[in-house]
């Protein structure tokens, strides 16, 4: 059982996260997830020792993580990701995967699993992580966040695809007529979604949307739990449900209640944000193997290289195959903001690690830098784009044609 008072610890460094944002946002705009990841760190096991982990924490951290990737599925526009955007973000992931497991193989020294799990890692961008900074400063719906959106998608996408794929454990012929079998279902439920709802639907969710009964939050809520669950029956990793959820969601809000959607989904943000996402961050921190990382030169020295890779093997196919219509600054940003990374190489590790594919230095070393990107390489996007007075350019209907007609 749960000791209460690690709950209240990790509730309290996310309540001292957002503060500690403001304290230092004159100074320095630290993203909010590197508090809660050093918070996490300082009240573990390995700093202060005041907070231990358990099933039900990790449970909880779990759920965390599913909403954070549920709510990165909700925020992206299929409407507006399209054409040329869409071809050439779906063009830079593999490129990334060949060169990352290419590089890792040739200079590691390690096996070909272990090349896969990094090169897999070193291909991961966080979706999740990026598109809030870009919606608080009021770029998620231009242009430019559009691009953001398509490259990151393709880049959380992939990997959980992958992992799925290659690192559950079976043959990957099995692993892919599970996959195609998961996906089948999936594009059955896009077809449902898009069909209109009953005009009860709609009426309902307004009626109870200030009430107890929050019938379209709970609706999400099922949603959710229905994609984790079939996910889990097909033995495929339940990010990739929670991912194919916030699509549905979507879908079935803007069609269902368009009125009521943004409220509906503030509300599930509200859980999310306020709740499990924070959760997540400060456990991830609190496990975080500090000492494997420490006691290693080796180890210590690989997170600058890591985070060298990160930019040379994600970062650089996204800048080479970014939309043409982007100046030379915004391809930057936009490669800065595709190499920041952490959830989902917190959560490829761990499975390269548990299948000891992946020895915990290692692992360590590539959180660290994950940790290091989250810090570093969204400041670095948004102040090039503040120099060159890059703002907010609505995704214009020209810019839809110019990719249905490269399409």
């Amino acid at each position: 059982m749960t000791h209460p008072g690690t709950l209240v610890l990790i509730m309290a460094a996310a309540v001292l996260a957002p503060l500690l944002v403001h304290a230092t946002g004159r100074r320095l705009r630290v993203p909010l997830v590197v508090f809660e990841v050093v918070l996490g760190i300082l009240i573990g096991p390995q700093v202060l020792g005041w907070a231990h982990p358990d099933e039900v924490v990790d449970t909880l951290a779990d759920l965390g993580l599913s909403m954070l990737i549920f709510l990165a599925g909700y925020e992206i526009e299929f409407a507006a990701v399209r054409g040329d955007t869409l071809r050439r973000s779906l063009c830079a992931w593999p490129v990334s995967l060949v060169l990352g497991i290419g590089l890792v193989f040739l200079f590691s020294g390690g096996g070909v699993f272990e090349a896969f799990v990094v090169g897999t890692v070193l291909t991961s961008t966080a979706l999740g992580t990026v598109l809030p900074m870009l919606r608080d400063r009021g770029e998620l719906r231009g242009r430019f966040g559009t691009v953001v959106s398509a490259f990151g998608a393709v880049g959380e996408f992939g990997p959980v695809v992958a992992m799925a794929l290659l690192l559950s454990g079976r043959r990957p012929a099995e692993s892919a007529a599970l996959l195609a079998a998961f996906g089948a279902i999936t594009a059955a439920a896009v077809f449902w979604a898009l069909r209109p709802r009953p005009p009860w639907f709609g009426e309902l969710t307004e009626r109870t949307l200030r009430s107890s009964g929050q019938f379209a939050v709970r609706f999400v809520m099922l949603l959710l739990a229905c994609m984790l669950g079939l996910a889990e029956v097909f033995g495929l990793d339940v990010l990739l449900g929670a991912f194919a959820a916030g699509v549905l969601t979507r879908l079935v809000l803007h069609r269902a209640a368009p009125a009521s959607s943004e409220e509906v989904v503030g509300k599930v943000e509200a859980l999310g944000f306020g709740f499990l996402v924070p959760l997540f961050y400060v456990v991830t921190g609190i496990e975080f193997d500090l000492e494997a990382l420490l006691d290693d030169p080796v180890a210590l020295l690989l997170v600058p290289a890591f985070l060298l890779l990160f930019l040379l093997v994600r970062g650089g196919p996204v800048y080479l195959l970014a939309p043409k219509d982007l100046s030379r600054t915004d391809r930057s940003a936009l490669a800065l903001f595709a190499s920041t990374c952490l959830p989902l190489v917190v959560a490829i590790t761990t499975i390269g690690v548990d299948q000891d594919l992946l020895g915990t230095d290692r692992a360590a070393a590539l959180v660290g830098a994950a940790m290091i990107s989250v810090l570093v390489l969204p400041l670095l996007a948004t102040r090039l784009r503040s120099a060159t007075g890059g703002t907010a350019r609505p995704a214009s209907a020209q810019d839809g044609a110019k990719d249905t007609e490269a399409w």
